[in-house]
């Protein structure tokens, strides 16, 4: 029994790497609420578990939240009817920090001497912990355990007189990733964390802004896209237009390239690439890189699509859809036994067998996280008759855990993290497999190559060379180290 046969995971998850959260805010629209369940929409790749919208009406706030998907909880008129006003921001999440509970669902609210302020948050932080204990020790009380309600309470101690600096006042103690959309009685902040890792754009419709987390947000609602926020740059909308100030110094852009790979819609446009356009140079370097004899490129729908489009193209072969995928099947279906559960993936995914029976097929994939999903479509293709099967993957080894937003297990639960390429080929049944390089990488997104120095991106989840502090995970591994005080005493007689 190899070690694969021990994991065990959700196969509507499809053994991937969890989006982070998405956020969307809109100032000076008559139908604010409106376009930010649209925006929303757009947005719902990012986090299927909940969502919430905040709307301010001149005189009040109105906040819808609730668990589940967009089109579920705000396609109702009678809920949109509430969510009153000209500004409204709003989330999608996936939980990284904090169970998956009402009480943690964005964005979150609260009333300050200033009036409300309600804020949306995409990222993690990695000082939560060290924070929320010296909060707690002033007399903060949580509502929550999610890391955003952290800021909120920076924010109520600030000593500063306006909210746009006491949030600056707050950004300044904290670390990690993070893009937020903030929104006041008049006045709406979008700021992006000072080495950029998660996406945050701006644009406008008619005389209206927009903050969203990907400029496809945009085109649902007819939108201009204007401009990436900066990493590190406060964007602040009112009536007198957009201010932007960069309050947090030079840092060195450290954006999360497994946006490109696979968190971003392929539509969206971000840091001036289309996401579409590198997934298909990601394919084509692959094909370069480890090109193999075969009849037929299959992507494994839908996130290997464009990059075997770029592979089949670069290698003059046959694109084929080889697998089919069921969209409508449920992320909340109940599988009963353990026999139908082994079964799982086929419920996303079906063999065409007329197309890959007695063919050798190049099977191209976004990662390989556990390798479950991977052994299952590799065996579904040598069940359907495939001649041989050999898997690319269009990201190099996931072999470090994020922690700056993104759902990723443990080290040693990463099948890259405990295992050689040739050691994963042999556990999910391939006749070979190859991942692109970094610099392959690299190129595909319009680099030379890595540099070492001074990375042009976060690629810690490949390289484990993380740009921020990690000061949670260092004070947990700390504690583990910890001899306990029995230990102790005994050491001491």
């Amino acid at each position: 029994m190899t070690d694969i046969d021990h994991m065990t995971t959700n196969p509507f998850d499809d053994d991937k790497l969890h989006e982070e959260c998405g956020v969307f805010g809109i100032f000076g629209h008559k139908e604010a609420a409106a376009h930010v369940a649209l925006g929303l929409h757009a947005l719902q790749h990012r986090g299927q578990e909940a969502c919430g919208i905040f709307s301010y009406d001149g005189a009040q706030f109105h906040s819808h939240k609730a668990m589940g998907l967009v089109g579920d909880n705000f396609s109702d008129s009678a809920v949109m009817s509430q969510l009153k006003g000209s500004s409204s921001i709003g989330h999608v999440r996936y939980a990284t920090t904090g169970g998956t509970v009402i009480r943690n669902v964005q964005p979150l609210f609260a009333e300050f001497e200033f009036g409300g302020l309600s804020i949306a948050h995409n990222g993690n932080l990695t000082n939560t912990q060290a924070v929320r204990r010296t909060l707690v020790r002033r007399g903060c009380i949580f509502q929550s355990d999610m890391d955003t309600e952290v800021i909120v309470h920076l924010v109520a101690v600030s000593l500063y007189a306006t909210v746009e600096d006491r949030l600056i006042d707050a950004l300044r103690q904290i670390e990690g990733a993070y893009s937020l959309v903030a929104m006041t009685k008049n006045t709406m902040i979008g700021v992006r964390d000072p080495h950029g890792v998660r996406p945050l754009c701006l644009g406008k419709l008619d005389d209206s802004y927009i903050l969203a987390s990907e400029s496809c947000a945009f085109d649902i609602i007819g939108a201009e896209f204007v401009r990436d926020v900066e990493p590190g740059e406060v964007i602040i909308i009112n009536q007198d237009g957009v201010k932007s100030i960069k309050p947090f110094g030079d840092n060195p852009s450290r954006f999360c390239v497994f946006e490109y790979i696979y968190f971003a819609r392929p539509d969206s446009q971000i840091e001036n690439r289309s996401v579409y356009e590198v997934r298909k140079a990601i394919g084509a370097e692959l094909a370069r890189e480890s090109g193999v004899d075969a009849d037929m490129v299959v992507p494994v729908p839908d996130s290997g699509v464009p990059s075997a489009i770029g592979y089949a193209a670069e290698a003059s072969m046959a694109f084929e859809l080889g697998i089919i995928r069921n969209h409508y099947v449920g992320r909340t279906f109940i599988e009963p036994t353990q026999d139908i559960r082994h079964l799982g993936v086929r419920l996303k995914h079906n063999a065409n067998i007329r197309s890959v029976k007695g063919k050798r097929i190049i099977l191209v994939d976004d990662s390989i996280v556990r390798g479950t999903t991977s052994k299952k479509i590799v065996d579904m293709m040598r069940q359907a008759g495939a001649a041989e099967v050999h898997m690319r993957i269009s990201s190099p080894p996931t072999a470090w855990p994020c922690f700056y937003g993104i759902d990723t297990p443990r080290r040693e639960k990463l099948l890259a993290g405990t295992h050689n390429v040739e050691q994963m080929a042999e556990i999910i049944g391939a006749d070979s497999l190859a991942f692109i390089s970094i610099d392959g990488m690299y190129r595909a997104v319009g680099e030379a190559k890595r540099n070492d120095d001074n990375p042009q991106f976060c690629d810690a989840c490949f390289t484990g060379e993380y740009p921020t502090r990690l000061q949670d995970h260092e004070d947990d591994v700390a504690a583990q180290r910890e001899p306990s005080l029995p230990l102790l005493a005994e050491q001491g007689k």
